[in-house]
């Protein structure tokens, strides 16, 4: 087994157990490890170096690729290792530290975390932790079901510790795409016209010098479940679809659409349901997060290609891609996250760009980062690089939160992500919000009446009045803006319940 996974016969002598290599790791120490929403992620190293950290005093700085499991974000969180994390997060008890302040956290566009390291904008990266299923003779790394920012790490890294993971599949070798860019001066056009161009090496290479450790081990990616399809979501996808076809019927898209984009989660999972129940065929997929509908598309002949950084479905969706892995890997490539984000091929290729959001305002500025203005939730994630470069920037929401106490469409949102400059289409349950070609006011007046769930729109309308009457180009009445949330947040009497919310649904599309 050992031979079958380590082809370099005397990187043999550098196995060792997970407490050995964890030993390694010393206190002021940075890391960069892989994985990717949570996927390809080490395992086994991150546990024994938790079970050091409380023991003994040790603290580090953590990179990665995007979010990971809770072996990594969560044990040595609780376990007080980590001192500062960076790039994106998903995991309660890291997030709760970024909160409390006991974590220094740095949110970064997905792309630029690769070309800051390079850049030395980040500081000296002393160590990779890296997952792989196999190293070649040449001591080169192949991934396992992520890239992420795994080849930067390795390259920038003095010292390499990789956990072979037998519970991925050989099969993955040969499914990934690893190119990295020069550096300016230096740097030239990335040679990427088509979603399935191969412009790389299909392993991460790697100084096998620089291998200080081989651990083996057999846990599994920490998969999330993925929420069911609910009305809210459903209708979400169909006007969506719908707005495509319009789109389609105007000569703006051709009736494939364009090559697609969706931020991770159960809303974006449910748009992409959508179009697996709709009637467009041939359609492609250039993104970072290869969910269980992108599964569907694929086995229902609607998607033709397929190119992401991270394989992160549900449970069951994990062992339908292990089961139908020789099929899937004719149709998805698995590329570093500085190329599946990358502006340059993002607007090369013509994206539709589908990200979700926390809250939108009136203007068409959106918040999909931070609760109240001030609590973290996740981080930026790919979203800025997808919305600022894509073809259609297309923001999704449910109007409301926290059944219905909330509204999603705010006067001024409390936290600036993207920018109304970026934002082109905003879709809720209610509806389709077209920001293109319109002034702040046209803005505010198509959001606030296609978007808004209706027992906020006078309210929103009534805002808007006020602030009208200050003038202005972007007019705001900020004493009712910055009051906003608080406001809704005491007023009872503004929640629908469930039946009311359906008869509002029914008689807004009868009418």
């Amino acid at each position: 087994m050992e031979e079958n996974r380590i082809r370099r016969p005397e990187l043999l002598k550098k196995v060792m157990s997970a407490a050995e290599a964890a030993e390694l790791v010393k206190d002021g120490m940075t890391i960069g490890t892989s994985g990717f929403t949570p996927a390809g992620y080490p395992k086994a190293v991150p546990l024994a170096l938790a079970e050091r950290g409380k023991k003994e005093k040790i603290k580090i700085t953590l990179w990665t690729g995007a979010s990971v499991g809770d072996e990594l974000d969560g044990a040595l969180t609780r376990a007080g290792v980590v001192a500062k994390r960076l790039p994106y997060q998903t995991n309660n008890s890291i997030r709760d530290a970024i909160n409390k302040r006991e974590v220094e956290y740095i949110d970064i566009h997905l792309s630029q975390v690769a070309q800051q390291a390079r850049y030395g904008f980040l500081g000296y990266l002393d160590m990779a932790i890296v997952e792989a299923v196999a190293i070649t003779p040449e001591g080169h790394l192949i991934p396992s079901t992520s890239v992420g920012n795994t080849p930067t790490f390795v390259k920038l890294a003095e010292k390499v510790i990789v956990e072979i993971n037998t519970s991925q599949p050989l099969e993955l070798e040969g499914m990934h795409d690893i190119y990295i860019p020069a550096d300016p001066p230096k740097r030239q056009p990335i040679p990427l016209t088509r979603v399935d161009d191969r412009i790389g090496t299909p392993y991460i290479p790697c100084d096998p010098d620089k291998i200080v450790a081989i651990v083996f081990t057999d846990i599994q990616d920490n998969v999330r479940p993925l929420a069911p399809v609910d009305a809210i979501s459903k209708q979400m996808a169909e006007n969506l679809i719908e707005f495509f076809k319009q789109e389609i019927r105007a000569g703006r898209l051709p009736s494939n659409l364009l090559p697609l984009q969706s931020g991770v989660g159960s809303v974006a999972n449910a748009v992409l349901a959508g179009l697996a129940q709709s009637d467009f065929t041939n359609l492609e997929f250039y993104s970072e997060v290869i969910q269980d509908s992108v599964f569907d598309l694929l086995d229902l002949g609607k998607m033709r290609f397929v190119s992401g950084t991270s394989i992160t479905p549900s449970e069951t969706g994990l062992k339908r891609f292990y089961e139908n892995i020789k099929s899937y890997r004719q149709k998805i490539i698995l590329r570093p996250q500085e190329i599946s984000n990358n502006p340059e091929v993002i607007r090369r290729l013509g994206i539709i760009a589908m990200n979700t959001a926390i809250e939108v305002d009136i203007y068409g500025n959106v918040n999909s980062t931070h609760i109240m203005g001030t609590r973290m939730m996740n981080g930026i994630g790919g979203s800025g690089d997808f919305s600022r470069s894509a073809y259609l920037s297309i923001f999704a929401t449910p109007s409301t939160a926290k059944n219905g106490a909330i509204s999603c469409i705010v006067p001024m949102v409390s936290h600036v992500d993207h920018t109304e400059h970026e934002v082109h289409v905003i879709v809720t349950e209610w509806g389709v919000a077209d920001l293109r070609n319109k002034c702040p006011v046209e803005r505010a007046q198509e959001i606030i009446n296609k978007c808004a769930h209706p027992n906020y729109r006078p309210w929103l309308k009534e805002y808007l009045d006020k602030a009208l009457k200050k003038g202005g180009h972007t007019p705001h009445y900020l004493p009712e803006a910055l009051s906003w949330h608080i406001r809704f947040e005491t007023s009872g009497h503004m929640i629908p319940t469930l039946k009311e919310e359906a008869a509002l649904m029914k008689e807004e599309r009868v009418g």
